[in-house]
């Protein structure tokens, strides 16, 4: 079996088990009213000390749905390899210290013959968009199989086209994984954040770079809630300087979900 080993583990995240473990509960208990069974989420995927806790208020919401969920379809942007389209892995497995996650090879298969969607590992391999989010996951559900897409250059219909492909039912999350806007300071990124959320909150689908890194497949999701008529509930937002970083320069965090 072919696996795809943590990139960043000890870096973004805990590299023991143990402590990895106990990190994702405590960032998970949350005293919050919101109850609600979300379809989709978009999270961010910085360091767990910047936006683990913005993170974790999307992820308690599936801990009513720790047997309902089965299959994890997930989208981030490429950091690090130029491609036109949308990547899965050539692997059966992604593992983290919590474990191995099996990937949908099923799935994997019919999505290598939609348009724009190619098989391409590199942009896997060293990608922590995606891997940041698996520890949730595998903290508050019970068993599930993945199916990751690294997103390149792509527009919000052909994300949005494989999103519906793999729309299913109540079986099946969707996780959009982004951070907002970088580098700014305080108070200019909080503007520009909030900007952001309006736009995701009425599903304006043509955010750029600037707003969000992972805005190609946030548009795709945008885009899908349209014609489906979902809502988005905003969850939290908030920025390094609100965590764990100074405030001359900011890194932007939001939690959304939709249903």
């Amino acid at each position: 079996m072919e696996i795809r080993q943590p990139a960043v583990a000890g870096m973004f995240y805990p590299e023991s088990p143990q402590d990895l473990s106990n990190t994702v509960k405590n960032l998970l208990a949350i005293d919050d009213p919101v109850n609600m069974a979300p379809k989709v989420l978009i999270v961010p995927h910085a360091g767990y000390i910047y936006s683990g806790s913005v993170a974790a208020k999307a992820y308690h919401l599936l801990e009513p749905l720790k047997d309902k969920i089965q299959r994890v379809i997930m989208f981030g942007p490429s950091h690090r390899v130029p491609f036109t389209g949308l990547a899965l892995p050539a692997t059966e497995a992604f593992n983290t210290p919590l474990g191995m996650v099996s990937i949908d090879t099923q799935a994997i298969e019919e999505a290598a013959q939609l348009v724009d969607v190619q098989v391409l590992d590199i942009a896997h391999t060293h990608e922590h968009c995606l891997e940041v989010q698996l520890p949730f996951l595998q903290t508050v559900l019970a068993q599930f199989k993945l199916v990751p897409f690294v997103v390149g250059h792509a527009s919000a219909e052909s994300v949005a086209d494989v999103i519906e492909h793999f729309w299913g039912g109540p079986e099946t999350l969707i996780v959009i994984s982004s951070d907002l806007s970088h580098y700014h300071p305080y108070q200019e990124a909080k503007a520009i954040d909030a900007a952001t959320t309006e736009k995701i909150k009425h599903l304006d689908y043509h955010l750029h770079g600037e707003e969000a890194c992972g805005c190609k497949p946030i548009n795709g999701i945008l885009l899908t809630a349209k014609r489906k008529g979902l809502e988005v509930t905003i969850l939290d937002t908030r920025n390094s300087g609100d965590t764990a970083g100074p405030k001359d320069t900011v890194v932007g965090y939001g939690a959304y979900a939709l249903r």
